[in-house]
């Protein structure tokens, strides 16, 4: 398995911890992604995402969504560990028109935003 990878431990995977996220969330959001973060209690972050049929209508949208939004969060974590929170990735009216270079932007500038203001209520 490849270093470059996703492991479960830094997924969301189960109800209860999207529940949490979508309890109480501090919001990013522009066209192409609304992001949903909450501190969490762990070691590391974590990734969740809930590309809906209804904003994203065709599975090869959803699943480039998704590989974009893995790749982006797997590599602003790298440098990064001395803050961990829960993120959930929400899709945008215009993300399935955006280029990967645009989406890349939008979501880098997104992690930056929620960790200034998830420190900030720690």
């Amino acid at each position: 398995m490849s270093l470059a990878c996703l492991t479960k431990h830094v997924r969301l995977l189960k109800a209860a911890d999207y529940k949490y996220v979508f309890d109480d969330p501090v919001r990013s959001s522009d066209r192409y992604f609304t992001i949903l973060a909450r501190p969490n209690n762990l070691l590391t972050a974590r990734l969740g995402m809930a590309f809906s049929k209804k904003k994203v209508k065709l599975s090869v949208a959803r699943n480039r969504l998704k590989r974009i939004s893995r790749e982006s969060f797997r590599l602003s974590q790298l440098g990064q560990n001395k803050f961990s929170a829960d993120y959930v990735v929400l899709a945008g009216a215009q993300c399935v028109e955006a280029t990967n270079q645009q989406l890349f932007n939008s979501l880098e500038n997104h992690w930056l935003q929620l960790n200034k203001k998830c420190e900030n209520l720690s």
